[in-house]
Parts: C-alpha cells; structure tokens; sequence
C-alpha cells in the first residue's frame, strides 16, 4: 500500500510526532534506475562512434551531384582534378543515353558516359559544337583554358582522335540536343538541332535519329525513389539558415512571448491562441496552394536557371507538395470546426490557465530555465544533422559491372580506344549503413525525448516547492527552486528521466516499422482481403496509437512524482495513476481543456516557424542559384518539428505547472480526507465551478428526460 507523502513532499511532522518542522521536498533520496543511465550513457557513446564512421565516409556533395566517367564528384575537389565550378553533370554520347531507355537495351544509363560541365551546352546554327573529355596526354590545355574554349579541343585532335569521336568513341562528342539543367544534370530536350545534324552527317559521323526519345532514360532516373530521397536529404543541408533561424530563434522567441501573455493577459489568451492557430494554418496551406501551382504561377520546378518557358519537365516532388496541400486543406476544414465547438470550454481553460500565471509569476525563474535544455538541443541537433548528412552519403564509389557492353571510349593517356574498363560509376550502400542510418535516427528522438523529460523534472520540482509552502513567496521554498529542481535531477533521477524517454522512443520506433511495412505492403497489393484481418489490421494500428498516447500521458505525471518523491520510474508511475483514477472526476475535465489549448499554443508556434520558413526559400538563394532546393517541403516540415520541439520546452512550464499542482492537489486531498490545505485558491475556484457546472448540466439531462417520459402523447409511456 503507498503511504502518506506529505513528510516528502510538504511539511512534515518531527521524530516524536509533537509539532511540524519546515521543509519543502527535504529527505533522504537516492540514485534511482542507474541501469537504464548507464545504458543511455553507452548509446551515447555508440552514437558518437557511429558518426565518426559518417563523418569519415562520407561527402554530402554526392547527395546532390552526380559522377563523372572517371568516378569523381561534380563539384568537389579531388586528389588529380579540381572539379569545384563543375557541378553539372552531362552525357556526352546520345545513343548510349537513347539505348538505356529502350525496353530491351542492355545498357543502362549509369554506365553511359558523363563528365562534369558549368553549364548545359547547346547547340548553335553556324557550326557544330563539341564538348570534349577533360584535357589529359598529347591534349596540353589546363582546365580553366578548357572550360573557356566551352569544352572543345576537337581542332587540336589527331587524325585517329577524329576519327574515333566521328564513331562516338571520344575523346569529343558532337552537342545534337539541346538540354536543360534538371537537378544538376543535363536532361536531353528531344528535338535535334537540324543545323547541327546536318553539319554532323557531313562529317561523316555514326547515325543519329533526329525523332528519338532521347530523354526518357534520364526523366526516369531523376524521379527515382533513391533520387527524390537524396535530394530531400541534400534539400536539409542546403538550408541550415532556414533551419537556425526558422527552427531555432523565431520559436525561441515566440515561446517567450507567449509565456509573458499567459502572465500578464491570461484572459485573453485563450481566444487569441484558438484564432491565430486557425490563420496560420490556413496561411500555410495557401503556401502550399502557391507551390503546388494551383493559385499564381509559382509552382516547383526541377530546371534550374533560365529556361524555355513553353518547355515543362515533370517531378516527383510537385506530385508530393499537391498531396500535401490536400491534406492541410482537409486538416484546415477539421480544425475550423473543431475550435467551434470547444468556444464553450475556453472560458474553463482561462481558469487553468490562471493558475499556472500564477506560479510563473512566484517563481519567475521558470520562463528563462527552458533557455537551458534549448542551448543543450540546439548543439546537439547541430551535431546530428551534419552527422546524418555524412552518413546518407558515406556509401562507396565503385565501378560498374557493364558486361561488356557497348561502352568503348578513346582514353587519351593510352592514346588507343579502351574496351576494358569502360563502365560507370555508382555509389553502393552497404547494409550496415542503412543499421547505422536507423541507429542515428532513433538516438535523435531519444535524445529528443530525454532532453523534454529532464526539462518537465525540474519544471515540477520547481512548482511542486510553491505548491506545498502554501503558493507564498516564504523563505520554505529553496532559493532559486528552480537550480535545487536541477540538482536534485542531476543527482538522483537522470535514470529514471532515461527509462521513460526510452519507453516513449522504443512505443513510437515499433509504430513507425509497423506503419512503413504497412504502406510497403500496400504498394505491393499485401493487404489482407478478408474482413477481419483487414478489421484487425486497422485496429492494431489504433491500438499503437492509443498506447503511445497513454505511455506519453504516464510518463509525464510519472516524471512529476518523480520530481516530487524521488522514487523509480515505476514506482512513480503507479503513484501517479493511483492519484488521477482516484480524483478522474474532478480534475479530467480541467486538465483535459487545458492540454488542448497549449497543444494548439504549440502549434501556432511551429506552424508560424514554416510559414517564416516558407518565406526565407522562396528568395532568389535558394530558388535559382547554387543553393536551390528541390522542394520547400523537408526544411519547411523541419522547421516545423524544431519549432514545435522548442514550444514544447517552453509550454512545458505552464503545462507541467498545471500537471504537477493538479497531482499535487490530489495528494493533499488524500492525507487531508477530502480537504486539500495546500491548494492555491485559484485552483479550488477552478475545480468548484466545473463541479458545480456538471451537477448543473446532469440536473438539466434528468429533467428533460423526466419530461419526455412522463409527456401523455408520447408513444411507450405508462400513464397510470
């Protein structure tokens, strides 16, 4: 049976029982769940060792550059060849490319030749332009006079050069179409230069079809899965001022804000909360209109640079920002109607939310500790996010195996045409790295969840001080309770704050398998057919959802017991419970009302941080220049999830404070038989009213229904 807490977390009774002695959360503690520290302790370290391996492996450049012929990465520098201004990758042999677009072609275009270029060449009326290998042997021309001359040495070619570049063989090859920077890469438009043909055919030169579907092979590998997730990936690492600014100061400072309205205009809080949440999210779908092109003429575009405007090439990553605008439109339409029909509980919010204006305002401290764990996140986040950059891109660069496929190419320091190793490159991702990518991206969110949990600790360490001396300001609460909160979890809890986080972490890693092998087996059309198992399928998934929810619920009234009683992470647990299932009545309805509306507090600021973040990509540096992204979806939902990361942090104080003076209350009630001597008078006035107004609508409900049974017309009732 749990005892009585009151000599642990109040003012409790000396040795010989004859008079109370002053104490707020003074007694004996002790390190409590050391095993489940130690092992968060090694997950850090495997995850310092895992981004090594990323950090020595990889090079974020290959997630948006392509390999030239030679294995190297547009746009970087190597050990034999400065490729830094070259970051378009071309292909200089159409028939390869046309080839690898046929149903039965052996050759694929990864093993088509390609070289980095600055810009995609074109064709011109007067003459036939040539784009030639890098200079290399008898070719006695350095890169930047090579890039001058537009990549064209042909006049300075031997007889035999000529001769195999006139076969497509190299080392020059004859510029037929014209092409388009798609993602950094030349895509073919198929239609040929006739004057260029023409000038091609007298040459003497190998057959080239003027009609064919040139671009079909490259229009297909720009839009694989691979290809669209790598961008995504890159689209992260080209944004990180998006990301500072966006997912870093504007919620850092926006969360102060609302902390300081919450204290000094409480009462209004509450609508302003509920309207501004509705504008925003209307504001960010419209955004998501513009770029899906349904209102303006801004929609995504995967060419980069100028362009013929009557020429459209098609990308994953608008079919995903118009799925996207859908789903906000439908969310828009649900939470306009939502935030309707709770207007009649604002007014029960305001009230709690009272209370916690009280606290903060006793214990001032509060608003500026979540700038702590904000610094903590910020560094580490840092940290990850170049760390997971490196490890996407750490895959090794090898030749292909083209079996002997078409490919030969003049080699200029062999000065012959090579047949031998003629194929492409590509870049293999071993199995391990994608164990090393799911090791990095579950260590975020534990890391994530363990930095909230120890900020919700002390946070309640903290009001549970004001709670028990009273809410007065007396020299029983500690000096600065908010550093004694911080010691006394450094010292004693960090375990226990490390078992819940991991719970959390582990309850949504398992959802998250269980949701992708879900989708991937509809995509393979898997689903179950019969009714039940489809039945049990959807009902597992509410299950999932239905416990994460609880365990999230558990442990932060877990992590409030902790703070106050210093017991294990279990022990808390079952405390906590006990004390809500006990008192759900009274205080559900309260608590409830108010979670809804700081949970829409968050989301005004997360959802203010993508639309500034939506505004920042939509400047000329990150829509035509070096640092295009392909899509403002992934930094925008990034800034998203980083704002609402920071909101949670700060909302944590009036949240936890509400959480911890409700289970607080409970508490004293319980040693008090029913009459909390503890409680601020502002919560009494809360719980009261809503009594009062339940007993007021069940009187009501028994009254009209007493009336429709005893009316004398109605059918199916006893008239005696």
């Amino acid at each position: 049976m749990r005892g009585p807490l009151g000599a642990v977390i109040g003012r409790y009774t000396s040795s010989d029982g004859s008079a109370p002695n002053d104490g707020i959360i003074k007694h004996n503690r002790k390190c409590r769940d050391i095993t489940f520290l130690i092992i968060f302790i090694a997950f850090w370290v495997s995850m310092i060792v895992n981004s090594s391996f990323g950090f020595n492996q990889g090079n974020p450049l290959r997630l948006t550059y392509g390999l030239d012929y030679e294995g190297n990465v547009c746009g970087s520098k190597h050990r034999h060849r400065d490729l830094t201004q070259l970051e378009i990758r071309y292909w200089l042999n159409p028939n390869q490319v046309y080839e690898s677009g046929l149903k039965d072609g052996e050759l694929k275009l990864a093993n088509a030749r390609t070289i980095c270029l600055l810009d995609c060449p074109a064709p011109t009326d007067d003459a036939l332009n040539w784009v030639c290998d890098y200079p290399d042997g008898e070719i006695r021309l350095k890169m930047n006079d090579w890039i001058d001359r537009n990549y064209d040495y042909f006049e300075f070619l031997t007889p035999e050069m000529r001769n195999s570049s006139l076969q497509l063989q190299g080392p020059c090859y004859p510029v037929i179409f014209p092409s388009v920077n798609v993602y950094w890469s030349c895509q073919y438009i198929a239609r040929a230069s006739n004057s260029s043909l023409r000038h091609w055919q007298q040459m003497g030169g190998v057959t080239i079809q003027e009609d064919m579907i040139i671009d079909k092979s490259i229009r297909r590998s720009m839009n694989s899965r691979a290809s669209v997730l790598k961008r995504y990936v890159a689209d992260i690492g080209k944004s990180w001022p998006v990301l500072i600014v966006c997912g870093g100061l504007v919620p850092l400072f926006l969360s102060i804000i609302w902390l300081l309205l919450i204290r000094h205009f409480v009462a209004a809080m509450p609508w302003i909360t509920v309207v501004l949440f509705n504008m925003l999210l209307i504001s960010v779908t419209m955004f998501y209109y513009l770029k899906a092109g349904w209102i303006g003429n801004d929609a995504v575009t995967p060419i980069i640079g100028e362009h013929d405007p009557y020429f459209h090439v098609y990308g994953r990553e608008l079919t995903h920002v118009r799925g996207v605008a859908i789903l906000m439109t439908f969310i828009s339409v649900v939470a306009i109607l939502t935030s309707i029909a709770i207007i009649r509980r604002i007014l029960m919010a305001t009230s709690v939310l009272k209370v916690a204006a009280k606290v903060i305002g006793e214990v001032q401290a509060l608003i500026i500790f979540p700038a702590i764990p904000f610094a903590m996140l910020a560094i580490f986040y840092m940290f990850w996010i170049s760390a997971a950059l490196h490890l996407f891109s750490s895959g090794q660069v090898v030749q292909n195996n083209c079996n002997n496929t078409n490919c030969c190419a003049y080699d200029l320091v062999l000065k012959k045409v090579n047949c031998d190793r003629c194929c492409g490159y590509s870049i293999r991702y071993t199995p391990h790295i994608t164990i090393a990518i799911f090791f990095h991206l579950f260590g975020c969110y534990w890391a994530t969840q363990f930095f909230i949990a120890s900020s919700a600790t002390v946070i309640a360490g903290s009001v549970a001080s004001y709670y028990w001396a009273q809410g007065e300001a007396s020299p029983e609460i500690p000096f600065l309770p908010v550093f004694a909160s911080m010691k006394r979890l450094a010292r004693y809890n960090l375990g226990s704050v490390a078992l819940g986080s991991l719970i959390v972490s582990f309850v949504e890693s398992v959802r998250f398998i269980l949701e992708a092998i879900r989708r991937r087996t509809k995509v393979s059309g898997t689903t179950p057919d019969h009714w039940f198992w489809r039945m049990a399928h959807y009902t597992s998934r509410g299950c999932l959802k239905s416990v994460e929810w609880t365990i999230k619920s558990v442990n932060r009234n877990a992590y409030i017991m902790i703070a106050i009683t210093g017991k294990s992470f279990c022990k808390s647990s079952a405390i906590a419970t006990e004390l809500i299932m006990s008192n759900i009545l009274r205080i559900g309805k309260v608590n409830v009302i108010g979670d809804v509306i700081l949970f829409l507090g968050k989301l005004c600021v997360s959802l203010f941080s993508a639309l500034f973040g939506f505004l920042m990509l939509d400047s000329h540096r990150y829509r035509d220049s070096h640092n295009k992204v392909s899509s403002p979806l992934l930094p925008v939902l990034a800034c998203w999830a980083l704002g609402y990361i920071v909101a949670t942090l700060f909302f944590a104080v009036v949240e936890m404070s509400i959480d911890t003076i409700i289970l607080s209350f409970c508490q004293d009630s319980e040693e008090n038989q029913g009459n909390a001597q503890h409680a601020p008078p502002l919560l009494l006035e809360t719980l009261d009213s809503n009594q009062e107004e339940e007993v007021h609508q069940k009187s009501r409900s028994m009254g009209s229904r007493r009336n429709f049974c005893s009316h004398p017309d109605h059918p199916g009732t006893n008239n005696f």
